[in-house]
């Protein structure tokens, strides 16, 4: 491999973007997008890549990175446009990020306080925005990872149970709350305080609830499909109770 290609393959998706963005002669998809549009685009790529990684398949995980990186490039020709910064400025401040937080390798340091780099990080960061620990908490997270952070942040404060019993309590008072609940909208709130409480408890146990919640999708789509493929095209009209026992069978086998 040339030692200069990889910065000419980033000149070229810089240049493919440009040409994609440009008002006259470029694609109207693209020139009508705008950061919200492309937001959710580039949540899945990363979902995609993780996807990628948990099956073990890297031409599938290359391919998924190209897509990922589209997503930066893409935010940052906008943003080139509007004159507040471009792709070269994104990559600058990375760089300055990861030489600030490895002193230990670009610096005299010999070791590393990790949290009291990232808190100060924080504090610069937050100047003249909302203040304390759950400051800059991203709202747009997956919300079990939010919620997890959250209460990351909150337990650094002393904010926490001591132990996992407290938090297992709480998921038992947050159940007995959703059956009191008198309306939809109740139950819906009692509901969002259940999941918080739940993740809290797998945190106790330092537990990853997103990673958790994907294998447990994973699991049910196995087990659903073989359910399916045993039943053949009789599987809609079976009864409730016959499709239990099939569910049985397939918990026996994957």
């Amino acid at each position: 491999m040339s030692q200069n290609k990889p910065l000419d393959e980033m000149d070229r998706l810089l240049s493919i973007m440009a040409q994609l963005r440009d008002p006259v002669s470029g694609c109207p998809w693209d020139v009508e997008q705008s950061y919200a549009t492309i937001a959710p685009y580039t949540i899945e790529e990363a979902y995609e890549v993780a996807d990628a990684i948990a099956r073990a398949d890297l031409a599938s995980l290359k391919e998924e990175l190209g897509d990922l990186l589209l997503q930066v490039v893409f935010h940052a020709r906008m943003a080139e446009e509007e004159g507040a910064f471009d792709f070269a400025d994104v990559a600058a401040t990375i760089c300055e990020k990861m030489e600030r937080r490895h002193p230990h390798v670009f610096g005299d340091a010999t070791s590393v306080d990790w949290e009291a780099l990232k808190e100060a990080e924080r504090a610069e960061k937050a100047s003249g925005e909302a203040q304390g620990a759950l400051a800059g908490v991203a709202l747009g997270l997956p919300a079990l990872l939010r919620a997890e952070k959250l209460q990351k942040r909150a337990a650094r404060t002393g904010f926490d149970w001591p132990d996992a019993s407290g938090a297992r309590a709480k998921i038992i008072e947050e159940l007995a709350e959703v059956d009191a609940a008198e309306d939809a909208e109740a139950r819906e709130e009692e509901i969002g305080d259940l999941l918080f409480a739940i993740v809290n408890w797998a945190r106790k146990f330092k537990i990853d609830p997103e990673a958790a919640l994907r294998r447990a999708n994973q699991k049910f789509e196995v087990r659903f499909r073989a359910m399916e493929e045993e039943a053949g095209d009789a599987f809609t009209a079976l009864t409730l109770e016959r499709k239990e026992a099939l569910w049985q069978k397939a918990k026996m086998r994957v």
